[in-house]
């Protein structure tokens, strides 16, 4: 009578252990599968980052651009070298440069972000 009473009862339970395996079994192929997918995503965002770095350099490599930058930098460098007269000329130039809108500020530095790298940029100013 007991083994009557206990089989109906232990496959009930079996039913249910299995129905919990099963239902854990389904959030670890959700979790791995999730996981797979955010690291396909990184793995194609940074080859993508580099693949933008090489086809900038190989675009760059004909380019005065960079180098007209660097002059252009490098004078106010040199004026200050230069005594009173070529303080005087640097400090008149950045105060007017100051007075100028700010998005024609804003886009002085757009362009020089885009000529020596945005990200490289954005590392020098602490963002990421």
């Amino acid at each position: 009578m007991w083994t009557a009473l206990v089989g109906p009862i232990a496959d009930l339970a079996g039913t249910w252990l299995n129905g919990k395996v099963e239902k854990q079994k389904a959030k670890n192929e959700v979790a791995v599968a999730t996981a797979k997918a955010e690291a396909v995503v990184m793995q194609k965002k940074a080859t993508g980052e580099i693949d933008w770095d090489l086809k900038m350099a190989d675009a760059s490599a004909s380019s005065w651009k960079d180098e007209w930058l660097t002059i252009i930098f490098s004078v106010p460098l040199v004026l200050s070298f230069c005594g009173d007269w070529g303080r005087q000329i640097v400090a008149d130039g950045f105060e007017a440069l100051a007075t100028m809108p700010q998005w024609y500020q804003y886009t002085l530095g757009v362009i020089v972000a885009a000529s020596f790298g945005v990200r490289s940029a954005t590392k020098f100013f602490g963002k990421k």
